[in-house]
């Protein structure tokens, strides 16, 4: 599929480069750190500009003002780029942020929908929210379309970070105490973010909305690290720990954030992704753990 008015920020980054594949494009030499006026040769003629790039979580974070560096690159950069998008005539702007706007977590019977009031806890969720806002000020004033994407956990060939670590621990055959996890988590193939975002590069109703999105199958830790284990052709060895036991385990190990990830529950609802876009996620969550699996025995 081309799309050759369309202009891909992070271009080389997790999402951006399977994006760029589908597009059948060329990597495009843009950066939210750079002088806006260096944007604007590439911004002219361009109907739409796909925004990927951003600061994330960054491990030991050496910054003095962790807060201040979000907001630079996340806040400023991003409006920035859209003011001069608008003035270049770019008529759309998607901008990936994330679920962690609307908080960290979510209770029983009560997925987070894009209308939730914004509850972010940490430095990245709360500048992606700034960002947010100060794009449909942007809209406001310049007619620009603003479309938000708050994806979930992503996850594809490639990944990195904790789902990596995970397959890992499932490689080497380490028995982990997580067979007893009752929680509800929502997770988001690579292929369906990135076909979500193609369908808001066109679809007219996509125009000045937020839209949450997730493969449509919410899993907990333990039935996750069966089904990944299933995919990779080495079964899980879960050990069935109380989870109370594992809580108090990893607060005196000071792990806390670790322990709510695999702990807590975070379910998202598409169901306005669905009714307006009339979008479903083309790839299921088993086929996009099999996805996984194959580029890991490659490697």
């Amino acid at each position: 599929m081309s799309s050759p008015a369309t202009v891909v920020t992070g271009a080389t980054g997790f999402v951006g480069c399977r994006l760029l594949q589908i597009l059948d494009m060329d990597a495009q030499a843009m950066s939210t750190r750079s002088d806006p006026v260096a944007w604007t040769a590439v911004l002219q003629g361009k109907s739409c500009v796909v925004h990927l790039a951003a600061r994330v979580h960054v491990m030991q974070d050496a910054a003095t003002d962790t807060m201040q560096e979000y907001r630079k690159v996340n806040v400023d950069g991003t409006l920035a780029l859209a003011r001069q998008a608008a003035a270049c005539g770019v008529q759309r702007f998607v901008f990936l942020s994330s679920i962690k706007v609307n908080g960290e977590q979510t209770q029983p019977g009560r997925p987070f929908r894009p209308d939730d009031a914004p509850a972010p806890q940490d430095p990245y969720g709360i500048s992606k929210m700034e960002a947010e806002a100060g794009l449909r000020d942007v809209a406001q004033q310049t007619g620009l379309e603003v479309v938000i994407i708050r994806p979930p956990l992503v996850y594809g060939p490639g990944v990195k970070a904790n789902f990596a670590t995970m397959v890992r621990w499932l490689q080497r055959g380490i028995s982990l105490p997580l067979g007893a996890i009752d929680n509800r988590r929502s997770l988001v193939a690579l292929d369906n973010l990135v076909d979500l975002i193609i369908t808001c590069i066109h679809h007219p109703a996509a125009a000045n909305q937020t839209f949450l999105v997730s493969d449509g199958e919410d899993v907990s830790t333990t039935e996750l690290l069966r089904r990944m284990g299933a995919a990779l052709g080495k079964p899980a060895r879960l050990i069935p720990v109380p989870q109370r036991m594992l809580a108090w385990g990893a607060a005196l190990a000071g792990k806390q954030d670790m322990a709510q990830r695999l702990f807590s529950s975070l379910q998202v609802d598409m169901e306005k992704t669905r009714q307006l876009l009339g979008w479903t996620p083309p790839v299921s969550l088993e086929q996009g753990l099999l996805q996984v699996a194959q580029s890991v025995h490659k490697s």
